[in-house]
């Protein structure tokens, strides 16, 4: 008999953790220059300040794309993630923006992802998502183009 440990699907949570990444990157770029124009240079604003500035970026990045990309962040779009309603349906902002709130500090998410692993019910949703009625799907292939490509010409005959 399969422990509730041996139902995950570890690589499901490797793509989430790749696009959660991609869109970091993203976001610390934004986040960067938003900083550079308020001109928080001292060493304690940055220590205090950065880390914030990022999460309120990262989960309202991630809200709206969600919402307004088919469920889908940039990270997401590549590694053929989608973020849908339990029931399949397109998410609200206000799901949104619920499944997200972990993003505002490294820890909160990572004790999120945990509680979704660890916990009885679907291995596919952290705990927000739970909590927001989501779950993450695989649509298709990570870094998958969008239209395959036509085939070849026929030979001259």
């Amino acid at each position: 008999m399969a422990t509730e440990i041996e139902q995950i699907n570890w690589m499901h949570w490797i793509y989430r953790l790749i696009a959660l990444i991609i869109d970091s990157i993203i976001t610390g770029i934004i986040g960067g220059i938003i900083f550079t124009i308020l001109g928080v240079v001292a060493w304690w604003g940055a220590v205090l300040l950065l880390p914030f500035i990022y999460g309120i970026i990262l989960v309202i990045y991630s809200a709206i794309l969600e919402v307004s990309w088919n469920g889908m962040t940039v990270g997401k779009k590549i590694l053929g993630l989608q973020v849908q309603t339990t029931s399949g349906g397109k998410v609200t902002f206000d799901k949104a923006f619920l499944r997200n709130i972990s993003k505002i500090y490294w820890l909160l998410l990572l004790l999120d992802w945990l509680i979704g692993i660890v916990t009885p019910g679907n291995k596919m949703q952290k705990y927000t998502d739970r909590m927001a009625g989501t779950v993450v799907v695989q649509r298709k292939q990570p870094f998958a183009g969008s239209n395959p490509p036509p085939p070849p010409p026929p030979p001259p005959t």
